[in-house]
């Protein structure tokens, strides 16, 4: 019982540590029966190279945002339901190693970890959170999911009208297929409603008259240049591409284990077949 009260009062305040690493523009992640399972660093591919983010592992759902003050402060924080994740391992890559996919309903992105183990830890710890938390009944999985998006540099000319970009003919992402296109090629708006449900995104014209995905087969592979992804919104830049990438993803993950009341395991263990904390 001890145990139990002390790895209780620990995780209340690991949790609260993670809330205020991120600042006041970060989400309240304090919730009654919420148990942080496990952080590390990983390398997500960002829609021009990858760069190093921090995960945090709950037992519902999966938060992660940039690394700043060799991490000891975050932001640009992201929440993702664990119900709403998919998994899909991956072969090695040029630029990430242990690679595997996060596919959710408002972005699908590539993530790398440091070695084989960590990215097994990884995909097996997120795969029984949210195998407990459906158990429940209260949660549904996802069924929709967002395409990954073309990285900017495997693609030099517009993906629909075959045209050059230029520094006047910029590359832009149809939202529905992920395809690099030109201005010309994507002018028209519409909602996607897995995305969300009322903005209206940017879309090429194929995917306007819905022949986007009989014109060009949808690439299939790895993060090097076949697919990746990015955050939904409407600007060619990204919050990815700011000086992150003197930061090495090194460090060794760290994981709970909720039946023996303890906290700092590393690599991987024998994760528990039930959970007694759960979200009310």
């Amino acid at each position: 019982m001890t145990n139990k009260v002390t790895f209780e009062k620990q995780n209340l305040e690991r949790i609260q540590a993670v809330e205020s690493s991120f600042g006041a523009a970060g989400r309240p992640l304090c919730k009654p029966g919420r148990v942080l399972m496990g952080q590390g660093r990983l390398m997500k591919q960002g829609r021009r190279k990858p760069q190093p983010k921090a995960f945090f592992l709950f037992n519902d759902v999966l938060v992660y945002g940039s690394i700043i003050l060799n991490g000891r402060w975050h932001k640009n924080q992201k929440i993702i339901p664990l119900e709403d994740i998919q998994q899909e391992d991956m072969e090695d890559g040029v630029e990430l190693r242990n690679q595997w996919l996060i596919r959710t309903p408002c972005k699908s992105f590539f993530v790398s970890a440091p070695s084989v183990e960590e990215k097994r830890a990884w995909m097996e710890h997120i795969e029984a959170c949210r195998s407990s938390l459906l158990q429940g009944g209260s949660r549904k999985p996802g069924s929709t999911f967002a395409v990954t998006w073309i990285p900017d540099r495997a693609a030099f000319r517009c993906m629909r009208c075959f045209n050059k970009f230029s520094p006047t003919k910029r590359r832009h992402h149809c939202r529905k297929c992920g395809f690099l296109v030109c201005n010309s090629c994507s002018k028209q708006r519409a909602v996607i409603d897995h995305i969300h449900p009322t903005k209206k995104l940017r879309i090429c014209r194929l995917c306007h008259t819905g022949r986007g995905e009989e014109e060009m087969p949808r690439p299939r592979g790895d993060s090097t240049g076949k697919s990746s992804s990015e955050e939904e919104d409407g600007t060619a830049s990204s919050d990815e591409e700011e000086g992150e990438g003197m930061i090495q993803c090194c460090a060794q993950s760290s994981w709970a284990d909720s039946q023996m009341y303890l906290w700092g395991q590393t690599g991987i263990y024998a994760y528990p077949k039930s959970m007694h904390l759960r979200p009310q």
